[in-house]
């Protein structure tokens, strides 16, 4: 049964030594697969993003005491998320290599993993996302999949608003160009 804490509740827990790791399963429990999947639009790759996800965590549990309320915990934890994300890209690329470049790596590792018998619209629509730049991508994945408002993009992101929302809608213009491209 999953219980569902409020924020004020489960900092409470996660600053209380004694319900410290208990806070942290309830925390993980309602938020691990939002952060999952977050985190698997950014590096594509399951393994990856489980590693990822791993990495994340343990930088939260041991990161909590220095959140400052700012935002959401959720957003919190998002932008810790990005950045292992982003993290983990950069260590796949030569040291003068933008990450922006490992959109073919990335599209060869989507198509590894996707079924063949799977979604034809779904995966071009994942192909038009991986032909983004990253900061684009992430922006638009955070608004479209995650819902999130650009004010919390924001914070997650240490954008401003207005760049995200160019960010938003040039994304969309390559995605709907791409899509357009490649079904015909």
């Amino acid at each position: 049964m999953k219980i569902e804490l409020g924020q004020e509740q489960l900092l409470e827990m996660l600053t209380t030594p004694d319900q410290r790791e208990r806070g942290f399963r309830l925390l993980m429990q309602q938020y691990g697969e939002q952060l999952y999947w977050h985190i698997r639009r950014i590096v594509v790759g399951h393994d990856d993003a489980e590693d990822v996800l791993q990495e994340t965590s343990i930088k939260i549990f041991s990161s909590i005491q220095s959140f400052k309320g700012e935002g959401t915990l959720a957003g919190w934890m998002y932008r810790i998320a990005t950045n292992e994300a982003l993290h983990h890209l950069r260590r796949q690329t030569s040291i003068f290599q933008s990450i922006d470049a490992l959109g073919p790596a990335l599209t060869n590792r989507l198509e590894a993993e996707t079924p063949t018998d799977g979604n034809r619209t779904e995966q071009l629509f994942q192909k038009a996302l991986l032909t983004l730049p990253t900061q684009q991508r992430i922006a638009f994945n955070l608004r479209y999949y995650d819902e999130l408002s650009y004010d919390e993009i924001a914070r997650i992101t240490g954008k401003n608003v207005g760049t995200l929302k160019t960010n938003y809608h040039f994304a969309t213009e390559r995605i709907k160009k791409y899509i357009k491209e490649h079904t015909a």
